[in-house]
């Protein structure tokens, strides 16, 4: 296999991204939006031949904020991800573990 530079792109860019890290890449960016403790927030993505699992682990006192309501917030985030997991052509299931 030959590796070929790019005109105007780095090595960074050059780096084969997963369809599920724009996937995890959304739900860290919606969390991050709901936490008070930006920095206890971590996301661990599982890819398998079903599809993708992503775990979200935040603060104790955050994890309440995520969920929300009855459910409604982490629905809403599980929505999203599902949605932009089908643009992408993989499936994915999204997990709170506080």
């Amino acid at each position: 296999m030959t590796s070929e530079v790019i005109e105007g792109m780095s090595d960074q860019d050059q780096i084969a991204e997963e369809p599920s890290d724009k996937v995890a890449d959304l739900v860290e960016y919606v969390v991050c939006g709901l936490v008070d403790d930006v920095d206890a927030v971590t996301l661990d993505v599982v890819d398998s031949d079903d599809g993708t699992l992503i775990e979200v682990s935040c603060a104790e006192a955050d994890a309440g904020k995520v969920i929300g309501r009855r459910g409604r917030t982490i629905k809403a985030i599980r929505t999203l991800a599902r949605a932009l997991g089908q643009r992408v052509g993989t499936s994915v299931e999204v997990e709170v573990l506080g």
